[in-house]
């Protein structure tokens, strides 16, 4: 057993709890993330208004992921396998393919 699934196995009860708080209390989170972005924007005058959309959107997501880890799919609320669906590192978009590499002479 390598050293990643010692640490697989280790943390798998820490993230199976966290999992089941987020379905308890996946409002008041929400409406946490929502109250402290807009704590940040205002004290940012606004400047970083879409900066700060992203990431309570990101954070939102990913509470959301946790809180629905028994579907069916396995694959969150938004299908695909990345962050926020799709399959790349971010989601929403395809990794790129394979690109052969030229032979040498």
């Amino acid at each position: 057993m390598g050293l990643l699934d010692n640490l697989k196995a280790k943390l798998s009860p820490a993230k199976d709890k966290v999992s089941g708080l987020a379905q308890q209390h996946g409002g008041k989170i929400s409406t946490g993330i929502d109250k402290a972005a807009k704590a940040v924007d205002e004290k940012t005058k606004g400047k970083y208004s879409d900066r700060i959309q992203t990431g309570s959107g990101k954070a939102k997501g990913a509470m959301d992921r946790l809180a629905h880890k028994d579907d069916p799919k396995g694959t969150g609320p938004t299908g695909g396998t990345g962050p926020v669906g799709g399959t790349g590192p971010v989601g929403g978009t395809t990794p790129p393919p394979d690109t052969p590499t030229p032979p040498t002479t």
